[in-house]
């Protein structure tokens, strides 16, 4: 697994992917993109939200990744909704499918962000969290910002 994309390659977060999901494993993958879609993920006119990955017949694809039509395409746009193949080795395949067939898992989308001048997405095997997990979370992250700031405080 290579270092985390700079924050200002990052072309879209899915926030809400780390509190409904307990992500275990995070994987990259390339995305088989039209040029109006290019230019609309540049511009940041996605949404990854709903998206999540399915393998099918040993290749992986993204479904309900909204990207916005680009405004200056003309009538070769592309379909703002539709299904996307992924790019990612046989062995990452096999080995995802075997988790998320054996232990119920799925494959959510973090976010997407361009390295080296190809866009990329940084997807993660997740658990999904039930209504007290989220809770303990959300009081978990609470309580550490109370301790930064009290001892940011305490420093003055």
């Amino acid at each position: 697994m290579s270092k985390a994309p700079d924050q200002d390659g990052v072309l879209a977060k899915n926030r809400k992917a780390r509190h409904n999901y307990q992500i275990l494993d995070t994987f990259e993958a390339g995305i088989v993109l039209a040029g109006t879609e290019v230019k609309s993920l540049r511009n940041r006119e996605m949404s990854i939200e709903e998206a999540f990955a399915v393998e099918s017949k040993g290749e992986m694809f993204l479904h309900n990744l909204h990207i916005r039509a680009y405004s200056h395409g003309n009538i070769h746009n592309h379909e703002p909704v539709r299904i996307r193949k992924l790019l990612m080795h046989k062995r990452e395949i096999r080995k995802i499918s075997a988790q998320i067939a054996q232990q119920g898992l799925t494959l959510v989308p973090l976010d997407m962000h361009l390295r080296r001048g190809k866009i990329k997405v940084q997807l993660g095997l997740a658990k999904g969290k039930n209504v007290s997990d989220k809770r303990d979370s959300l009081k978990k992250k609470d309580a550490d910002r109370d301790a930064r700031r009290a001892m940011r405080d305490a420093n003055r």
